[in-house]
């Protein structure tokens, strides 16, 4: 895990993806997409049916290394709002010991509005802690700090004859877009338009390696 300041506040990155505020023992992850697998299935599209299983054991890690006693999931938690129905008993188990354990809070998404089963936690369209907005969609006017998801954005780059992707997180002044969390997800390239419009001037992809914050200004 590595700083990263923002907004007054410290935050500890982690290259999975997750932020730790230890300020307020939190955790904070953004779309877990928890059973898209099925999802696809039923449509036709078959997938290997572990995604929600390891999403949420790569969460549990996360758990146990920061001590983190609440944990804030920014939406499109589930693939879409009948995600948890399917979800499989181990999956269901550990989302239910998980939420047993933490002060957990679901912040709803576009995918997932309306889901009633939620295994545990509590259910909300956007929250404010210590001046600072957690939810799932940036809102570009909003001058308040804001921490969002939505996009799950992925720096490319070209080194040395190789395409190399990786997940990021995107800053500016008042605003950090988090990567994808979830095992089975997709990403947009950092700069796309419509992650450098909901973020506004100055803003850089972050990527944490073991020991530092690699920072990449992205051009609007």
């Amino acid at each position: 895990m590595v700083p990263l300041s923002f907004a007054g506040e410290t935050f500890l990155a982690t290259a999975e993806g997750a932020l730790f505020w230890p300020e307020q023992s939190a955790l904070l992850v953004a779309d877990l997409h928890l059973e898209k697998a099925s999802w696809f299935a039923r449509l036709g599209q078959f997938l290997p049916p572990y995604d929600s299983h390891a999403t949420l054991a790569a969460l549990a890690a996360q758990v146990e290394r920061t001590k983190a006693t609440r944990l804030y999931c920014l939406g499109d938690s589930f693939h879409d709002r009948f995600g948890c129905d399917r979800l499989p008993t181990n999956a269901r188990e550990l989302l239910t010991r998980l939420t047993t354990q933490l002060d957990w809070i679901w912040i709803v998404g576009n995918h997932d509005p309306g889901f009633a089963d939620h295994c545990g936690g509590r259910l909300v369209d956007e929250v404010e802690i210590g001046g600072i907005i957690l939810r799932h969609e940036a809102v570009r006017d909003d001058p308040a700090p804001e921490i969002s998801g939505h996009f799950h954005p992925k720096l490319r780059l070209n080194v040395r004859g190789r395409h190399v992707s990786r997940r990021c997180f995107v800053k500016s002044a008042t605003k950090i877009i988090m990567p994808a969390f979830g095992s089975l997800t997709g990403g947009l390239d950092a700069h796309h338009p419509g992650i450098l419009g909901s973020v506004g001037s100055g803003a850089a992809a972050l990527v944490p390696v073991s020991d530092r914050l690699l920072r990449f200004p992205l051009a609007a």
